[in-house]
């Protein structure tokens, strides 16, 4: 992909190409935004600008990349030795000290064969504290042409002195939030149970089996998805000790992939809990997220402004809580039976 892939992102996309195109490219970037998927690819794009053998030109400065060139390929499929990626690893999805140290090392060494030596830390809310600590000295000075990139769906998880020493560049909103159609399908099928009679613990507990259903078939796909795009599935005969880290970046892929479409279901379950709230106050339809679900109209009539604002509350905490290490079905749970419905 190159920059021009990205028309829902201009005002960032904009701001980074006004910097190359004046020579003050930033050597430490925080690119934040809702999906880690979306700033991947930007942050890919960025090190194929820097590094492309033949890219689009403005003034003399290269603006953005061919996306054909060797140099690009081979940064497509991150087989590029100038180039790096952190991700979480293990279950706990915590990017590690060593994991900092053997990056601060390959940053240091001479370039082998591009202009720029890009390093990328994805889900960098994700850097425990001796690995964020470990890694400021090398943000505050780092080598000449080297520009380092943190991704992040949560910058209020990192430690403010990594965010001070990084540009901050926000990539998209909730208020541009989009749902596929499985998500908004499914956000359809539980207003349309909520919005029915809840009194019941039954019809609670009705709700939560229809949660449960969908986030299990949502950590099914991943892990299929997954699982056929990892070398492990390419390449039988390798050594143990590279088999064995194929499969801890595995799980910890389909781990961190779980739980970013689990927090975008929530966020829809959160808005259309919003609609409700909004319903509450008399709000005009052009301000729902939702304006043709009656669901949300249904269950305001039966609930007042102050249980509706307490349902957001509960969403957000049950939200807060699923990033510890509280088992997942009995946090939803929970919190399923605190909302007024």
């Amino acid at each position: 992909m190159a920059f021009t892939d990205f028309p829902e992102q201009t005002q960032g996309v904009t701001l980074l190409q006004r910097s190359l195109q004046r020579g003050r490219l930033g050597h430490a970037y925080l690119f934040s935004g809702a999906e880690l998927k979306s700033l991947e690819a930007l942050a890919r794009t960025l090190a194929k600008t820097l590094n492309c053998q033949q890219p689009k030109k403005s003034g003399g400065a290269a603006m953005d990349c061919c996306d054909e060139c060797a140099v690009c390929r081979k940064i497509d499929g991150e087989t590029h030795g100038d180039v790096h990626w952190v991700r979480p690893e293990s279950r706990s999805r915590i990017v590690s000290v060593d994991q900092m140290r053997e990056l601060m090392h390959a940053i240091q060494l001479k370039s082998g064969e591009a202009e720029f030596k890009v390093a990328v830390i994805v889900a960098a809310d994700r850097l425990n504290p001796q690995a964020a600590n470990a890694f400021l000295k090398t943000l505050e000075e780092p080598p000449p042409k080297s520009v380092l990139i943190l991704l992040t769906t949560e910058p209020g998880r990192i430690l403010e002195t990594i965010i001070s020493r990084c540009l901050r560049l926000n990539f998209g909103g909730e208020g541009t939030r989009r749902w596929d159609d499985a998500t908004q399908n499914w956000l359809n099928r539980f207003g349309e149970m909520a919005g029915g009679e809840q009194k019941s613990l039954l019809g609670r507990y009705r709700l939560m089996d229809v949660l449960a259903a969908r986030l299990t078939e949502m950590k099914t796909s991943v892990e299929e998805e997954l699982t056929a795009k990892s070398p492990l599935e390419k390449y039988d005969d390798v050594e143990k000790n590279l088999r064995d880290r194929w499969e801890d970046e595995l799980k910890a892929a389909i781990e961190a992939e779980y739980r970013r479409r689990r927090g975008d279901l929530l966020l829809g379950l959160q808005w259309w809990l919003r609609d409700v709230w909004l319903h509450t106050l008399e709000a005009g339809r052009e301000f729902l997220s939702f304006p043709d679900a009656d669901s949300s109209a249904n269950v305001a009539k039966r609930i007042t402004s102050s249980q509706a604002r307490d349902n957001l509350r509960v969403l957000e905490q049950t939200q807060r809580l699923l990033f510890t290490n509280v088992q997942e079905g009995l946090a939803l749970e929970v919190g399923l039976l605190k909302l007024h419905l």
